[in-house]
């Protein structure tokens, strides 16, 4: 019974050593397949960029090589918009200006410089200086003083609105009779809307923030 036992037995060492060269070809197996793999993986890359891959020479000097063809060119430039001249069949220009609560459509044209708002001349509609120089100072900065007829109509606001919305306008109808003023425009800040407007009442205020008189008793 004992030599039946003894004899049927394997001896482990042996079983390990049987066993060992089938494991180490496996890995064998396993790391040509791996390769392949990658070889695959990396001809399938090639072959969607574009480059062919020699099999004989390594994969990575390849890519190193081939680095410069296979970057694109990032650094595109960007084109700065271009302004054109925009007439209309009388060979005006158009604008609209803002200011405050006051709109003003103004067209402009060459000529001696005479400016009517409201089918009234700047001097009867304007009494003031001030305003009248602050309409005039979109030329004066282009140095176009005299140079073209403005006629405008406005609405809404006050004097002050309505002067700087007809300054606003005839900024813009600058620009789109000359596209090359737009750099002294543009610097002098004429061509910005000025977004200030009157604060709203709030209520238990007198005004937007000013308060009742206080009471002590």
């Amino acid at each position: 019974m004992a030599d039946e036992t003894k004899s049927d037995g394997a001896d482990p060492v042996e079983a390990v050593a049987v066993a060992k060269p089938e494991e180490q070809k496996t890995i064998t197996d396993l790391a040509d397949l791996g390769s392949a793999a990658q070889a695959k993986a990396e001809e399938a890359k090639a072959a969607a960029s574009g480059v062919a891959v020699d099999a004989s020479e390594p994969s990575s000097s390849k890519t190193l090589t081939d680095l410069a063809d296979l970057t694109p060119d990032l650094a595109v430039p960007i084109e700065a918009p271009v302004y054109v001249q925009q007439l209309d069949q009388q060979g005006r220009a158009y604008a609209t200006g803002k200011r405050k609560d006051a709109v003003a459509r103004v067209w402009i044209k060459p000529g001696p410089g005479r400016i009517v708002v409201n089918d009234r001349d700047i001097e009867v509609f304007f009494a003031r200086p001030v305003l009248r120089m602050v309409i005039n100072q979109p030329f004066v900065a282009v140095e176009r003083s005299g140079q073209f007829d403005v006629m405008c109509t406005v609405k809404g606001g006050g004097l002050s609105g309505q002067a700087g919305a007809v300054r606003h306008g005839i900024s813009k109808a600058l620009l789109a009779y000359e596209p090359t003023l737009r750099p002294m425009l543009k610097s002098g800040g004429f061509l910005t809307r000025d977004s200030r407007v009157v604060e709203r009442k709030k209520y238990g205020k007198a005004k937007a923030r000013r308060s009742f008189q206080f009471s002590k008793r």
